[in-house]
């Protein structure tokens, strides 16, 4: 009991000595004794030594600074003392008359330096004044930080790097850089704190998907709007607001909005707090919903200065996901699903509406995507259409499909005999063109004896040639190729093709020229195969339902997407330009694609004609609608796009043929070959003009096979013709191997006969390949004497298919130059044209 009352006493003694603190009454009214003093005496020494240590542990600090401190008061003395003498000095030597000019010098230089002495040592503390202002404040501000006073901390730091400004000391002292150093760590310690206070108030729980903003905190003495005078001072508003927007996204809008989740989460106000729970739909209007909440949130506790710099990072990230993964995906392709898209129009119009009220920016594009709406839903509808496009390519040409085309032209009864009398000799009903039905309109007694035209390829898609026309070429000397041999094969958009030469495979060979009917009349059809791949009935599908969804809203006014009309029948182009420029691709692979791109492309036209056609006599369709339809530059492109597509493949084959006999060279005189070498290269070439005509047969109409497979056939008769006419001479041994290649290549004869025909029909080969009479008169000569050449030229058909020139350049490589030559030559230019 005494121990503790002494102790009680001691420590009064202690406070009242230390800090002035009076002792309470019931311990100043104790009575002192000698056994409570002694402990009570004890405290006090004891607090004594602890004191002295604490000041002997400041003296060993603060040694140096107090050591140089006291230096420089003793120089500043010794200064102020000898300023002093010699300022007496001064007054007394100014009160002595005796004064020399010596003297009077030396004072004034003393007052001088005394001046300038003076002026130092002012300016010496008003520095060392400053010096501790900067010291003070930054005492402060560690005050103010550990009390967790950021705003006055900051207001602090402010005022010390101020005054730090004004001191007029060099930066480069060792004081000032001590100052400089001690102010930047106190900004990054107030930082830290500012930090802290930060996280507080807005608090992001990633693992919890919870979001939290407060104004303020009790165990705070900072409010959310301080945040931002901080924020300023650190120059960190749009850094922050960047971390704040990439921790809210990933925790809360991205699970949202992320279209490829497998669930979505709502997005909730719970306890102040935005929290992840439960499962959305996946409508629009529920996502606006949704985002909806978390930007009332924030704008509702964030100051407005905060808002305007989160949209800034916020909204191109957001309004760019809103559009990609939720418009977009929800703008319909066809205009029947177009009333279910209005819902998500009007929830976009009125989520944009929201923001803006809310005081949020940077969502222009979000604006714009819900003004132009029917834009949005053109190049959805185009998107679309080419995707479409593309994949139904990228499946393969699929199955091929039987297409039966008709035609029909009416030719009087003279224009029928004329064609029947100039070479029209298949079986009747046997061959590939019995599928000729006559169908006369009224026929008079006779007409069926005598009508011959039925054994002729008629029509507009016939690309055959007349027997006539070839011998006329042949009697030019002129090798007729197909019309297509030198066509540009240019891009496959076929930009620029409407001067493109009009003699296409489709044209008519027959004749050309129409023939007014006289008489009585016959109406002849056509009836032939052919076959496409699975590509144009997909084709013509989207065309058509593009088509009608045009014709639908130019009908229909009060529909939001009819200003999208005009563009709708502009689609139809861009499909087809997309078809003719990936096409190519995707034929290729098939051994018969260019072939079956050509079938194609030609039902294409021609089925988009009908639809032209038909387009503008339908009565349901709005006198607009009816003249935006313009496929007329679309058909002419096709029609030249499928022209370079035959010609690509027939030029391929060509460039195969001349190369398989001999290329460049001539067939007949190429180095170290003999004439099994020269019989192999020939069979090669035969061989592969029956393996492309079988494959072709596949593919291609009757018509249109017989055209390409006679021009193939052409190439090596005129191929052959040519190196024979190039030859220096021919000898009897050379002529006979001549004539044998020509009988091996003229076995050809065989592919244009009709199936099922009798050993005496005579092939339609000349009526496709212009130089094939020309090639068997040229094994003719070559096999004749001259009497029989003679013979062939005055009584035969020589001359139809040569010139007089090159029958005597013929003589003269056979024969030799004696008296019995030079006179057939003479009889043979003496009638250059014995068949009139």
């Amino acid at each position: 009991m005494e121990s503790a009352e002494a102790g009680r006493i001691g420590h009064a003694l202690v406070e009242f000595s230390l800090h002035g603190v009076f002792p309470e009454e019931d311990v100043s009214s104790t009575r002192l004794t000698v056994g409570t003093l002694a402990p009570a005496l004890e405290s006090l020494a004891a607090a004594k030594s602890s004191l002295e240590a604490d000041i002997q542990k400041i003296n060993e600090e603060t040694e140096s600074d107090v050591s140089q401190w006291i230096a420089n008061a003793k120089s500043l003395e010794h200064d102020i003392n000898r300023t002093r003498s010699w300022a007496n000095e001064i007054v007394r030597r100014s009160e002595a008359p005796d004064v020399s000019g010596k003297t009077i010098g030396e004072a004034e230089e003393r007052v001088e330096f005394l001046r300038r002495e003076t002026a130092y040592t002012e300016q010496l503390y008003h520095a060392l004044n400053s010096i501790k202002q900067v010291s003070h404040l930054l005492d402060q501000v560690e005050l103010a930080r550990d009390e967790r006073r950021i705003l006055q901390s900051l207001h602090l730091l402010e005022e010390s790097w101020t005054a730090l400004d004004r001191i007029p000391v060099s930066k480069s002292c060792r004081v000032m850089r001590l100052l400089d150093i001690r102010a930047f760590e106190l900004k990054s310690a107030v930082h830290d704190v500012f930090d802290h206070v930060w996280s507080s108030l807005v608090q992001v729980n990633a693992s919890a998907g919870q979001v939290a903003v407060f104004d303020s905190r009790q165990d705070e003495q900072m409010t959310l709007a301080d945040a931002v005078i901080g924020l300023k001072a650190y120059k960190e508003v749009d850094q922050r607001m960047a971390v704040l927007w990439n921790e809210l996204d990933q925790v809360l809008i991205l699970p949202r909005t992320n279209a490829a989740n497998e669930h979505l989460p709502a997005i909730q106000v719970i306890d102040s707090a935005l929290v992840l729970k439960g499962e959305a739909d996946r409508t629009v209007p529920q996502l606006f919903q949704d985002l909806g909440t978390v930007l009332n949130y924030l704008a509702g506790r964030l100051p407005e200065e905060l808002i305007y710099s989160l949209s800034n990072v916020m909204m191109p990230v957001l309004v760019s996901r809103i559009i990609t993964d939720w418009l977009e995906p929800a703008v319909p392709a066809s205009l029947s699903d177009i009333d279910g898209f209005q819902v998500v129009k009007d929830a976009t119009r009125a989520f944009c509406d929201h923001l803006a009220k809310l005081k949020y920016s940077g969502f222009g594009d979000l604006q714009e995507w819900a003004q132009n709406v029917p834009r949005v839903w053109l190049s959805k509808c185009r998107e679309t259409a080419l995707d479409y496009i593309r994949t139904r390519l990228s499946q393969g040409l699929g199955a091929p499909r039987e297409i039966e085309r008709v035609e029909t032209q009416t030719i009087s009864q003279e224009e029928g005999q004329k064609f029947a009398q100039n070479g029209a000799n298949a079986a009747a009903g046997d061959g590939w063109d019995s599928a000729w039905q006559d169908e006369q309109k009224p026929k008079t007694k006779g007409e069926d004896e005598d009508d011959g035209a039925d054994a002729w390829g008629w029509g507009d898609d016939d690309p055959t040639e007349t027997k006539t026309a070839g011998a006329t070429e042949a009697k030019k000397g002129v090798t007729v190729d197909d019309p297509l041999d030198e066509a540009d094969v240019a891009d496959a958009w076929g930009w620029g093709d409407d001067d493109i030469v009009a003699d296409t495979v489709e044209d008519a060979a027959v004749a050309n020229k129409e023939v007014q009917p006289s008489g009585s009349t016959h109406e002849l059809t056509l009836r032939e195969t052919y076959n496409i791949s699975s590509m144009p009935e997909p084709v013509l599908a989207l065309i058509t339902s593009i088509l009608e969804d045009g014709a639908t809203l130019v009908g229909s006014n009060g529909n939001p997407m009819a200003p999208a009309a005009p563009g709708l029948f502009s689609l139809p182009t861009l499909v087809l330009a997309m078809f003719r420029a990936v096409s190519p691709h995707y034929y290729s692979p098939d051994p018969n694609g260019n072939m079956f791109l050509y079938n194609d492309v030609t039902y294409l036209s021609e089925r988009l004609s009908d639809i032209a056609s038909n387009w503008k006599t339908r009565e349901d369709l709005a006198p607009r609608a009816i003249s935006m339809l313009r496929l007329d530059n679309d058909i002419k492109a096709l029609q030249s796009f499928a022209a370079r597509a035959y010609a690509t493949e027939m030029a391929t084959h060509r460039t195969i043929l001349r190369d398989l006999l001999g290329g460049s060279q001539n067939l007949l005189q190429q180095d170290g070959l003999g004439s099994s070498e020269l019989q192999s290269q020939v069979d090669n070439a035969t061989t592969h003009v029956r393996s492309i005509a079988s494959s072709w047969s596949k593919v291609l109409a009757k018509s249109a096979w017989s055209q390409a497979v006679g021009s193939l056939v052409d190439t090596i008769a005129s191929k052959l013709i040519a190196d024979v006419m190039d030859l220096a001479g021919i000898g009897q041994d050379d002529a006979y191997n001549i004539a044998n290649l020509i009988a091996h290549v003229t076995e050809l004869d065989d592919l244009f006969l009709p199936p099922g025909a009798s050993k005496d029909t005579i092939p339609a080969t000349a009526e496709y390949a212009s130089n094939w009479l020309r090639l068997k008169y040229l094994s003719e000569v070559l096999q004749s004497n001259l009497q029989d050449v003679k013979f062939l030229w005055m009584e035969s058909d020589l001359s139809l298919y040569f010139t007089v020139d090159e029958v005597v350049e013929l003589i003269g490589l056979s024969f030799v130059d004696n008296a019995r030559t030079r006179e057939v030559v003479r009889e043979i230019q003496s009638r250059p044209h014995p068949r009139g």
